[in-house]
């Protein structure tokens, strides 16, 4: 069989419907090869950064690999940000490289990189596959590496040459992924921690929704009401509406909050790294004995010398802790968590600014399995601080990419295409990868953009007028209407500034059968929920 023949094969093998590019001429036979397998749909994509977060949220939508395709050193260098992305977010995804032909390599062919040195702190594994008879085995092994332990970028590199060589006929096979468990020696050591505890809580992260364990995860804190904190842009990992429900660990939450974990005694953090955002600048764990349980070796002990360490797939782990018995005595406390955490995520009755009209409508006008998701930026600051997710339906960059909300939007419906999927955007990020839209429109891929418009790029803002008040350069941003982009893109565009124009726009957007853009004049002397210019400046709180 052919080279290309093969990559078309291995790709049916792992049940991936969708494959996003930027097309080039380096892999020309791979894209020949999919013309004829109707079973996988191509999407051309207007920049690989935009393809690799496309495949970046279908993955997380889908549960499934993303796959991309980028040429030699100019599209994997534009790529980058992606495989970065999804080795933050711990996303499966195999990004196949074509390169130069293998007898121009270590020469600086044209367009040509090192695409192994380049790519090895970016990427769980990088290869370059330098004998047509061992790819079966390396692109194989790419989708295990991709998908095992904790999940992550791989790629691929394929010289051109290679891709027109015959290889034997070859049969691949569905990776299956191994599912660690605890010992039960593990179990009663976390058992006699947790009956020590005065003031538990849980940290739940990212691991929890990719074991599938949402369900279980929800009977295990309910059968001994132990609190919940869901990690950095993990909301939807529990019920935000759930009575043990404490708070989101991510940038900008209030102190009063924070401090349910300070004042924890025993912290179970389950399917999470521990990140510099979720602890605070490596700050919040400093007193406390740390339970953690994670797929990943490499993870537990990086950030934390935990008193109990756990090899487990979240799942697993769950499954075995419901066996468990406790005497819960810090019901009390408990409670006065969760009175302090809907006392600081509630939004007042008389709203202060458009972001928290935004919000509200949100809440009450989105259908219960509607798909968010949103790019870096201050905006994001009233999702994260108000919005109650309730089920699985957000989507967000751990990495903090600006330019991810509108591709991975993409990305998440054509891996979920009978629900609404809306993004939430800067006038800032939302700049970096408009040029999708074209890619959604030329698909009929029905998303909606939100585009909160300060004319600047607020999250820097911030920080400049805190710590430089009055100087600002490099900020501020032209004047844009995002509405006109937006037809001219063949999009639905419009430009709102009062809730009753809002409403009305999202109601019809959710009807819609194209693209919609809804910009959204926002007041830039408001900074974030709970800090404007003037109180930046050192004025009057």
């Amino acid at each position: 069989m052919n080279v290309c023949e093969a990559v078309v094969r291995c790709l049916k093998s792992e049940d991936i419907s969708h494959v996003f590019c930027v097309p080039g001429e380096s892999y020309l036979p791979i894209l020949d090869a999919l013309f004829s397998e109707q079973t996988i749909q191509l999407i051309s994509a207007r920049h690989e950064g935009g393809a690799t977060f496309m495949a970046e949220g279908y993955a997380k939508a889908s549960g499934k690999v993303g796959v991309v395709m980028a040429t030699r050193g100019v599209g994997a260098t534009n790529a980058a940000i992606g495989i970065h992305t999804a080795k933050q977010d711990s996303t499966p995804m195999v990004v196949l490289l074509g390169q130069v032909a293998r007898t121009f390599r270590g020469r600086e062919g044209f367009q040509e990189i090192d695409v192994e040195a380049f790519f090895r702190p970016l990427a769980k594994w990088a290869v370059e596959v330098y004998d047509a008879k061992r790819l079966p085995e390396l692109l194989t092994r790419a989708f295990r590496i991709a998908q095992t332990g904790r999940p992550g970028p791989v790629v691929v590199s394929l010289p051109e040459d290679l891709l027109h060589e015959q290889i034997d006929n070859v049969t691949f096979s569905k990776t299956i992924v191994p599912k660690p468990a605890p010992n039960e020696a593990d179990i009663q050591r976390i058992e006699r921690l947790l009956q020590s505890a005065k003031r538990p809580v849980v940290i739940a992260g990212g691991g929890i929704i990719w074991s599938e364990a949402r369900e279980v995860f929800r009977l295990f804190v309910e059968k001994w009401s132990l609190p919940v904190m869901s990690s950095f842009r993990r909301h939807d990992v529990f019920p935000n509406d759930h009575p043990l429900y404490v708070g989101h660990l991510g940038l900008g939450t209030p102190r009063n909050i924070i401090e349910t974990v300070e004042q924890a005694d025993v912290v179970l953090a389950i399917g999470t790294r521990l990140s510099e955002v979720t602890t605070q600048d490596y700050k919040l764990l400093s007193n406390q004995q740390l339970i953690h349980i994670d797929i990943d070796y490499d993870v537990i002990g990086v950030t934390y010398s935990p008193h109990i360490g756990v090899v487990s797939d979240a799942k697993e782990a769950l499954k075995r802790l419901l066996t468990i018995q406790l005497q819960p005595t810090w019901t009390a406390w408990v409670k006065k968590r969760r009175e302090t955490y809907e006392q600081l995520s509630s939004l007042p009755s008389v709203k202060r600014n458009i972001n928290e009209v935004i919000i509200n409508n949100l809440q009450h006008i989105l259908p219960s399995q509607t798909i968010i998701t949103n790019d870096a930026g201050n905006f994001a600051s009233w999702l994260h601080s108000f919005f109650q997710f309730c089920e699985h339906t957000y989507i967000g960059p751990t990495s903090g990419a600006m330019g991810y909300g509108l591709p991975a939007a993409i990305g998440a419906k054509l891996a979920k295409p009978h629900r609404p999927v809306v993004s939430l955007s800067g006038d800032g990020g939302f700049m970096m990868t408009i040029q999708e839209l074209e890619t959604a429109v030329r698909y009929n891929i029905p998303v909606i953009s939100l585009v909160f418009n300060n004319k600047m790029y607020g999250t820097i803002r911030m920080y400049q007028e805190l710590r430089y008040p009055n100087r600002v350069i490099g900020t501020e941003l032209g004047d844009i209407s995002f509405a006109s982009l937006a037809r001219s893109f063949g999009a639905d565009g419009i430009r709102v500034e009062t809730e009753k124009q809002f409403s009305t726009a999202l109601t019809k957007a959710l009807q819609n059968d194209k693209p919609t853009v809804i910009e959204v004049m926002t007041d830039p002397s408001v900074l974030s929920p709970f800090l404007t210019v003037e109180q930046a400046r050192g004025g009057k709180k």
